[in-house]
């Protein structure tokens, strides 16, 4: 019974502290208005200061509630004042909670694509819109084939979002595999790997491509749970007692994808490099699996 009261606790922390710094990022997102770029880019700094006060209080809420041994290694030499790429597995909800925490104040505050729809999320959807988190707007084949004249007008229109990076250091979140790992999806994929989705270059690639020349360094993170994947409810009512993540610092000035959309054979090339990293990531997540029995 305890843990349900720690676990209702915990998630009122999370909402009174969502709804407090709601307030303001909506206040300075109206500011943000005036077209001046040396204004936006100083308000812009003010928003994220928000956002990263935002982590620091949801991650002492955690500490108070959850009660969580923290195994992190792998991370010298970040900074604030550095673009980054951010890869990792997607195993559960916590796995947000868990970037955010261990990346809070090493790296710019982390932000996401997301689906051009999500921007309708009450609360949420106005903060995303208000800390320029990327709206995109993805269209399938059998769309474009149809309609031919909006080929490339996805990548250009994410082009132009991404257009304020270029002038304050970001961090871009880009969970690979495009889902949360289950065995029934496994089976589906008809997976190759133990204990990983299979991994779409193509997010990658938009990502970079949108970004230009700005993205220089990858951060390519591994989460695991020895205990077993875990929901958002066991995390926050303390049922999760280990968690262990490691990150590999890489360079993507050799391996960008170049012309991806266009040139077959470097999206071949860029599918191999990806598969190897997920191939590469499968048996580090293997060795920490076999590590806890």
């Amino acid at each position: 019974m305890w843990r349900f009261f720690t676990g209702l606790g915990s998630i009122t922390g999370y909402a009174v502290n969502t709804l407090f710094w709601f307030v303001p990022i909506i206040l300075l997102s109206v500011l943000k208005l005036w077209p001046t770029p040396r204004w936006r880019t100083f308000v812009t700094y003010l928003l994220d200061s928000c956002a990263a006060a935002w982590v620091r209080i949801n991650s002492l809420n955690q500490d108070l509630t959850a009660n969580v041994r923290w195994d992190i290694r792998g991370m010298p030499g970040l900074s604030p004042k550095d673009w980054y790429l951010v890869i990792a597995n997607h195993q559960s909800w916590v796995d947000i909670l868990v970037l955010q925490r261990i990346f809070s104040g090493r790296i710019p505050f982390l932000k996401f694509f997301l689906k051009k729809e999500l921007i309708w999320v009450p609360v949420l959807g106005l903060a995303w819109w208000a800390l320029d988190f990327p709206f995109m707007r993805r269209y399938k084949k059998p769309f474009l084939e149809k309609h031919p004249h909006l080929k490339g007008k996805d990548l250009e229109t994410t082009r132009k979002a991404c257009e304020k990076f270029r002038y304050k250091p970001v961090s871009i979140m880009n969970f690979v595999e495009g889902t949360r790992l289950t065995r029934a999806k496994q089976i589906t994929q008809q997976s190759q790997f133990s204990h990983l989705l299979k991994p779409r270059a193509g997010g990658i690639a938009f990502v970079v491509s949108a970004m230009g020349d700005k993205l220089h360094k990858l951060l390519d993170v591994t989460i695991h749970y020895p205990d077993g994947i875990p929901t958002f409810w066991d995390f926050v009512c303390g049922k999760v007692k280990d968690i262990q993540v490691r990150v590999q610092i890489m360079s993507l000035d050799s391996i960008l994808p170049g012309n991806y959309f266009e040139d077959a054979e470097q999206r071949l090339r860029f599918q191999l490099w990806l598969n190897q990293r997920w191939t590469a990531k499968d048996k580090l997540l293997n060795q920490l699996h076999v590590g806890r029995q």
